[in-house]
């Protein structure tokens, strides 16, 4: 299974309205971490999970899912998570 389709999985558990995975590897061609086999990407997470929580906390919250992907599959993760979905 793919690094992003074990995320997705993953996040699943969160209940997202929205769940966007973008795989940056490519971008990072060489770097330390993609020779040692990590990936690096965006995710945009929007769970009413998040409600009350603060930047960190959720973030903490997504680590805490992913769990052992990210000392193994992932190397870089840049994360977008919010409670609500804005529309700009």
């Amino acid at each position: 299974m793919r690094t992003e389709e074990l995320i997705r999985e993953r996040l699943t558990l969160l209940s997202p309205e929205v769940l966007e995975i973008v795989d940056d590897s490519a971008l990072h061609a060489g770097h330390a971490g993609a020779r040692e086999g990590g990936g690096h990407f965006r995710l945009r997470i929007v769970a009413s999970v998040f409600l009350g929580m603060g930047t960190l906390a959720r973030h903490r919250l997504i680590y805490a899912t992913l769990g052992d992907l990210m000392k193994t599959h992932i190397h870089a993760l840049v994360i977008d998570a919010s409670p609500h979905n804005s529309v700009d």
